[in-house]
């Protein structure tokens, strides 16, 4: 291994405290998932707890991972991390449906005296819908995306730790708040996805594109944090600026995309599926006025 890598890992430790954050939050959704399967089995499927996992493991690698120290030092890395953290982990950790299975994991007891009385408050239940709407979920996740970006931010969190761990829980969290209106994980009233959800995400899109752009076409370094420290990998700022721009863009934009495509298609679907009931009795009727005029 390569001495500034060996330095990165021997510098790594595993944070005790996400580290079992993690552990305890997919044991308790395991065990609720396990028993709120024996009721609602085709509602749990075993890809549901995969996919809780899996957004689980990712989170963990992304911030408490060696790549927390790469993102220290290369910007393209930093991106990778944030990609991770906005982009995936929370789709994956709300394709879980993730609500029903922890309460149900929990001891009894906990959600009798604590969990209960809170979700049971008429305010904080409004909070809640109306941080998940999507005009709200929309602008904070935009908004905070593009604040962290601002130099003078990105550097400050960069230099302070505390702040950059504050960083990663504003992504986390507005990204779940944005991803929330387009998968609605149960028992979330499923609604009607309707064709709103198509600029929703077109809209994220640009945004991202357009800092995206602003960074891969910028003829100088933008955040000072990476001329200022030692780069062990000997990499221009300038050149890592243009691949983490890249990772962004492209990456960035598919996570987008692929939702759009889909969404578009259920669209369809349903339109079909409404047509249809009105389509046949005609078909019927006009079938029945073809027999008896030959009879």
């Amino acid at each position: 291994m390569p001495p500034e890598y060996r330095a990165i890992f021997d510098d790594w430790s595993p944070p005790l405290f996400l580290t079992t954050a993690v552990i305890l939050t997919a044991v308790v959704y395991l065990r609720g998932w396990l028993a709120i399967r024996k009721t609602r089995p085709s509602l749990f499927p075993s890809w549901r707890l995969i996919s809780l996992l899996l957004g689980l493991a990712i989170l963990w690698i992304s911030i408490s991972s060696p790549l927390d120290g790469f993102a220290d030092a290369l910007l393209s890395a930093h991106m990778v991390e944030h990609l991770l953290l906005m982009s995936f982990v929370p789709p994956l950790l709300l394709l879980g449906y993730p609500t029903v299975p922890l309460l149900r994991g929990l001891p009894r007891i906990l959600i009798a005296s604590v969990l209960g009385p809170m979700l049971r408050r008429k305010a904080l239940r409004r909070l809640g819908h109306t941080l998940t709407t999507p005009v709200v979920a929309w602008l904070a996740m935009n908004l905070i995306f593009l604040g962290w970006h601002v130099p003078a931010a990105y550097n400050y969190a960069l230099e302070h730790e505390h702040w950059h761990e504050f960083e990663h829980i504003c992504f986390l969290g507005t990204s779940i708040l944005f991803w929330w209106p387009l998968i609605r994980p149960w028992p979330t009233s499923a609604g009607n996805q309707g064709w709103y959800m198509l600029p929703y995400l077109a809209l994220a899109d640009i945004v991202n594109s357009a800092l995206s752009a602003f960074l891969a076409f910028c003829d100088r370094p933008v955040y000072s944090y990476y001329l200022e420290q030692p780069n062990p990998f000997h990499i221009s700022p300038l050149s890592d600026q243009v691949v983490g721009a890249v990772i962004m863009w492209v990456i960035g934009s598919m996570v987008f995309l692929i939702p759009i495509v889909a969404v578009t298609i259920r669209l369809l679907r349903q339109e079909t599926r409404r047509r249809e009931p009105i389509s046949r009795p005609d078909s019927e009727s006009l079938l029945k006025k073809r027999l008896g005029a030959t009879s």
